[in-house]
């Protein structure tokens, strides 16, 4: 699915320039297809996991580091089988399993969630609720995310009326916490124009997510929120998706975008419905069309690492509200077993 060439390139976030490296799935998250999916690990290399699956809207989601990095349709339990809502953890793992309770039917990658048989595991996936309560994904998904969770991995299975909106229709940034999956309480209005919290997360890897939508700037370290910031806007600086990752060494000369900082070194990411400019972001905060306090950059600059990722978007880090939409479930059911 993934190409898995990928071109070095200098500065672009607080820095110079950027080419761009190609990464691209097959399918866009927002417009998936039964038996598709998205996988962009490169966005989050490291850090904290989770798994959301959104029984109304039959897709499952998939955090690193707070970041959303894979999201496939799935198919959940149908009718009189229906898959129960909660939080779970990854009990155990087989590459290779055979269902007990249904004529032995083949559970590739099979997750256990529950020991009364709730598992992820692969399957068809026909675009609405088909399956005895396990949680089926494409093949191909369920491969690539076998080989990143460990037991302990905590699964939500969200659902209308009991979770959270922000749950169910999840976007970019976590909506649970890691550790527990419980949902994300709503952050509190910052009254200055940055917050910087390190002490929360004092090591593990950074991601900085920017939304020209939101006009807000989040930094997560290990899965915890250690920054925010305001985003000022001028015009319409950025289209699309841009994703970049922080390479080893200095870049050229002093940072064109803060004072008093040397430049980094950046590699360009391609990533789903991505923008092909690799400079867009260094252009924008360098003219001037968005911009961040000085402090706040600083802090953020002594705070990154190789492997630091930033992820530059036009869309809001959350759904709002309008754009929740839930899926028809009443649909006919599969004849296949789980």
């Amino acid at each position: 699915m993934l190409s898995k060439s990928l071109v070095l390139a200098l500065t672009l976030f607080l820095c110079g320039a950027a080419v761009p490296a190609s990464a691209r799935p097959a399918a866009q998250a927002e417009a998936l297809r039964p038996g598709e999916y998205v996988w962009t690990p490169q966005l989050a290399p490291s850090g904290p996991m989770v798994v959301v699956v959104s029984l109304p809207r039959q897709q499952a989601y998939v955090y690193r580091n707070g970041v959303r990095i894979g999201v496939s349709t799935v198919s959940t339990g149908k009718s009189g089988h229906e898959t129960p809502a909660g939080v779970y953890t990854i009990l155990q793992k087989h590459r290779e399993h055979y269902s007990n309770l249904y004529d032995n039917a083949p559970m590739p990658y099979m997750q256990r969630l529950t020991w009364s048989g709730i598992a992820l595991h692969a399957g068809q996936v026909p675009g609405y609720p088909a399956s005895h309560g396990c949680i089926r994904l494409p093949m191909q998904f369920a491969e690539r995310l076998f080989a990143e969770t460990m037991p302990g991995t905590v699964v939500v299975v969200a659902a209308s009326g009991i979770s959270p909106p922000s749950v169910t229709s999840p976007g970019l940034f976590v909506p649970i916490d890691t550790s527990t999956g419980a949902a994300r309480p709503a952050a509190p209005s910052a009254t200055a124009d940055h917050v910087w919290n390190p002490e929360l997360a004092p090591d593990g890897p950074i991601t900085v997510l920017l939304s020209t939508s939101d006009r807000k700037v989040v930094v997560i370290r290990n899965a915890i929120q250690i920054g925010q910031a305001v985003l000022k806007v001028e015009g319409a600086p950025l289209r699309g998706t841009h994703a970049y990752v922080l390479l080893e060494g200095a870049g050229n000369g002093p940072s064109p975008i803060i004072a008093d900082r040397p430049a980094l070194r950046w590699m360009s990411i391609s990533v789903p419905d991505g923008a092909a400019d690799a400079f867009a972001l260094r252009d924008a905060m360098s003219s001037g069309r968005i911009s961040l306090s000085q402090d706040f950059l600083r802090s953020l600059h002594d705070a990154l690492r190789p492997g630091a990722t930033v992820i530059a978007t036009d869309e809001p880090l959350s759904p709002h509200e309008a754009e929740w939409t839930v899926m028809e479930t009443a649909q006919p059911a599969a004849t296949n077993p789980k």
